[in-house]
């Protein structure tokens, strides 16, 4: 704190009081500042995890996040200052911190009531996500004017006590995102971590009112309503604690659920954020559950051939990148078709998951099914250039395609790892208009001179609803693809071309993928 102009450092009537209201000391006051603001920041980042497996995790759910909580830190500051010109503030800071602890402690409760995701929209996420987060960043806001209130007792000081807080509280806004982002979610689950912040809220509060009891000479317990407060605080904390948890495991990136199918061919679901992502039958890597994933085993067949008659680009073996691994379906049925012939290489963002794959789903890796694990967009670049005679695509975050890995820029990047007569495959998921998958064939045909699509049987292409899309393109002509009639319909290349239109290009600057795509 600087001195009034003329005073030395020492001056008294130059430092803060050494009590902030009745039996409160100022540096109590301050911390409460820095702790309410870095669990709002904790809650704001793990917001994002917690509704994943409702609405999916993109743009628009974090942009929905931030949204709210800026909005409960703007209505708490108004809110706050009102209480506190109308009451004593130190009277109020126990209670708001022990209610922004049980409000922290119902959004995992209120998120537990959704037991299937959600169609996403903007309305939908917005609503969500201030149901779920929009009271404890409003209550929790309102401890930075209710301590301004108790510090500033000379307007000649109040700019500067008003400068400190804030400097306080953004200490603190970067302590709880710095420390959840590298910390927090990579040693603990979501919820735990939501039940946690409550916790040491709760704990805050009831300190906060002990020490005032005690400065003031009275019991904290005194009032018929006190032992039924703290009851109801005890409920609400362990009913979040053993709220129903989607996840078997979450890693940094998604919450996983491996569900057990006890009907032949006894699979296991792997559940991604709510979406159905993969099945693997640890048993038998040939099955293939999902429509797309035996398109992937068609245009690889109809590229390089069956293993005993394979065509001239596999006449030296087969050479494969898989972007995105989940379950690894496809590189396993892959490697049981074709052997050690098959060189894989699988572009995984998430480590654990990767985990998950060797320790329950029968992934074996070594020199020819090698796993890369890292952002695609980066880890791309440490791949030999015109290696590949197949690359496959098929990272999903939810029912997104991370945008990074739709772009002109990638794109080139896939083109440099391919080997000159190979063939790509993207899956993606659109419907309506399909905007997305006719965004993404004319940023493919920028770069390759052959693309085609590989869409639903029963679709009218346009106008239906949300579903696997499978894109092509190479820059030799397409191999004739045989298809089963009840897995897709290869639209040609003059029906391709007509379906992109006047489809925008998209660019590391500009790639609206979670606006583009339907459903």
């Amino acid at each position: 704190m600087l001195p009034e102009p003329g005073a030395s450092p020492t001056d008294p009537a130059s430092s803060p009081p050494a009590i902030a209201g009745p039996g409160l000391p100022a540096g109590w006051a301050v911390a409460l500042v820095f702790f309410t603001s870095a669990a709002i920041l904790v809650l704001e980042i793990v917001a994002g995890r917690l509704l994943a497996p409702i609405i999916g995790e993109s743009l628009e759910t974090y942009t929905a996040v931030i949204g709210t909580v800026l909005a409960g830190i703007a209505a708490g500051n108004a809110i706050g200052g009102v209480m506190a010109d109308r009451s004593r503030p130190e009277r109020l800071l126990g209670p708001v911190l022990i209610l922004g602890g049980v409000t922290s402690w119902l959004a995992p409760l209120i998120a537990g009531v959704f037991s299937e995701p959600v169609t996403p929209s903007p309305v939908v996420i917005v609503l969500l996500t201030a149901l779920t987060f929009l009271a404890p960043a409003t209550v929790l806001a309102t401890v930075t004017p209710l301590v301004a209130a108790l510090l500033i007792d000379d307007v000649g000081r109040a700019g500067r006590v008003v400068g400190k807080l804030s400097a306080v509280g953004t200490a603190g806004a970067l302590l709880g995102t710095f420390g959840t982002g590298f910390i927090l979610v990579v040693h603990f689950p979501t919820r735990r971590i939501v039940v946690g912040v409550g916790l040491l809220l709760v704990l805050g509060g009831i300190a906060t009112i002990v020490g005032l009891a005690r400065a003031a000479g009275t019991s904290p317990m005194e009032g018929r309503n006190a032992p039924a407060a703290l009851a109801g605080i005890a409920v609400v904390g362990f009913g979040s604690w053993w709220a129903p948890d989607p996840c078997t495991l979450e890693t940094p990136y998604v919450c996983v659920d491996l569900q057990a199918d006890p009907e032949p061919p006894n699979g296991i679901a792997v559940v991604l954020d709510g979406v159905r992502n993969s099945y693997v039958v640890p048993d038998d890597p040939t099955h293939l559950e999902f429509r797309y994933l035996r398109l992937f085993r068609d245009v690889t067949t109809a590229h390089v051939g069956p293993p005993d008659a394979p065509t001239e680009a596999a006449a030296d073996g087969v050479d494969v990148l898989h972007i995105g691994g989940a379950g690894f379906s496809f590189p396993r049925s892959v490697r049981a078709a074709w052997g050690d012939a098959a060189a894989q290489t699988v572009l995984e963002v998430d480590d654990q998951l990767v985990d998950v794959a060797r320790d329950r789903l029968g992934l074996e890796t070594d020199e020819q099914l090698e796993v890369l694990t890292g952002d695609a967009r980066l880890t791309i670049r440490e791949l030999a250039t015109d290696r590949y005679d197949v690359v496959v695509g098929d990272a999903f975050s939810g029912y997104t395609v991370p945008w990074q890995l739709t772009t002109r820029q990638y794109v080139a990047e896939i083109d440099r790892v391919l080997a000159p007569d190979g063939v790509i495959a993207l899956n993606l998921i659109d419907g309506g208009p399909l905007d997305f998958v006719r965004a993404e064939l004319a940023t493919l045909a920028e770069t390759f001179d052959h693309v085609a699509i590989i869409v639903p049987a029963d679709s009218d292409v346009l106008g239906g609803p949300s579903r696997n899309q499978v894109v092509l393109a190479s820059h030799r002509p397409l191999p004739a693809i045989t298809v089963d009639p009840a897995d897709g319909v290869v639209l040609d290349e003059a029906a391709t071309a007509e379906l992109i239109g006047d489809a925008q290009i998209l660019d590391d600057d500009f790639a609206p993928v979670d606006q583009l795509r339907t459903g």
